[in-house]
């Protein structure tokens, strides 16, 4: 597989009507009529645009063929009309609540006929699957977008290397950065408004409202708790482990970089558990290929860990997916049993958690070749690489 560049351009035509193409195609099966969408990233997908979301519903329909019908605010109709890319056709309602005939389920049950077989996504909102039953419509749940978005075509890969770009820049600044008694705020302030800087700079007419810039380090105090972040003026320590999390979407696709590093030397009680860490993630590198049951890869790598004495030091998978959100499907995880195929890219992170020692984890954002897989992020991951001098 050849990688292609990065790219920070918006997507063609072209690849629009292929995503929609093979929605249609899981349609034509006989199933269903037509397909009722109202996940953000979904609409996103599909048609480009993406907006703040509010109590004023944005509903999605794609039929056998022909435009896209978008039902829509009105007050948000210029917006789509700017962002969208491809054949829409919006349909507009005055506004939510609005007054009998004039909401968006009366434009909604325009666009379909009676009986109709529809799908909706299994996280359709009740109050929209409902309204649709009580017009006579035959609903049910199915992940079509979601089992598309799982495999990424040349350009969503381009997509995804800009984004892991961005993060790899930010994080080699944070390795420069790092000192102890630096706050998570600054490092979150400085970071966050370089991604945001260098993604604008790639693209200046991005659209904000699809992007969303991260940057934090946990003290060995608090890294035993992955998602701890409830104190923003916690600071950097001497030792560690620290564990960072740089993350981004940029312009509505996504990408992670994480490292457990030290600052000045490394504590005799870190240095086992990172050498276990290290074994698990060369595991899961070693095994992510092209028909691989994601299942077993998660079952060795917690195998690894387990056998290294920190099985009840293990919080979470291997890993998940990226696209045009940060957490997706597919997952590397135990009874989730899909096969690998080129053109996924996940997160390779298996993670071991010490209360009172600290988190050891690294997090890399990994294209599935061909023949194997490659990360599209960068960053040091030896241990004495990620000692930093004070």
């Amino acid at each position: 597989m050849a990688l292609p560049d990065a790219i920070t351009t918006p997507p063609s035509t072209a690849e629009l009507l292929n995503r929609i193409t093979a929605l249609r195609g899981g349609l034509d099966t006989g199933r269903f009529d037509a397909m009722v969408l109202t996940s953000p990233d979904s609409i996103y997908y599909l048609t480009n645009f993406a907006s703040f979301v509010h109590e004023r519903p944005f509903i999605l329909v794609v039929t056998a063929a022909g435009s896209l019908h978008f039902v829509i605010p009105k007050l948000e109709a210029p917006h789509v009309l700017i962002r969208s890319i491809g054949a829409i056709d919006p349909v507009i309602y005055d506004e939510y609540p609005a007054p009998a005939g004039r909401g968006w389920d009366d434009r909604l049950l325009s666009l379909l006929p009676g009986a109709a077989r529809l799908a909706v996504e299994p996280d359709c909102p009740l109050f929209v699957a409902e309204r649709l039953r009580t017009a006579g419509m035959q609903v049910a749940s199915s992940p079509l977008v979601e089992d598309l978005r799982m495999v990424k075509s040349a350009y969503e890969i381009g997509r995804l290397r800009h984004a892991a770009d961005l993060v790899s820049d930010a994080h080699a600044r944070l390795l420069a950065m790092a000192r102890p008694g630096l706050p998570m705020i600054e490092i979150h302030a400085t970071l966050s408004r370089a991604m945001t800087a260098a993604a604008i700079a790639g693209n200046p007419h991005l659209n904000l409202l699809a992007c969303d810039f991260a940057a934090v380090a946990q003290p060995p105090r608090l890294s035993h708790d992955p998602h701890n972040f409830t104190d923003l003026f916690m600071t950097l320590e001497t030792g560690g482990p620290h564990v960072s999390v740089i993350a981004c979407r940029a312009d509505g696709y996504a990408a992670e970089l994480e490292r457990c590093f030290f600052l000045g030397d490394v504590p005799p009680a870190a240095q086992a558990p990172f050498a276990a860490m290290m074994a698990a993630r060369e595991t899961a590198f070693s095994l992510l290929k092209p028909g691989a049951s994601m299942a077993a890869i998660d079952h060795a790598v917690n195998a690894v860990i387990t056998d290294a004495g920190y099985g009840d030091r293990r919080l979470h998978r291997t890993g998940h997916s990226f696209g045009v959100t940060g957490h997706e499907a597919p997952f590397l995880a135990d009874g989730y049993d899909r096969t690998v195929v080129a053109g996924q890219v996940f997160s390779i992170e298996p993670g071991i958690y010490i209360d009172g020692i600290g988190g050891f984890r690294h997090s890399d954002t990994v294209l599935v070749t061909e023949t194997g897989c490659l990360s599209l992020t960068r960053a040091p991951d030896q241990l004495e690489a990620l000692v930093v001098a004070i």
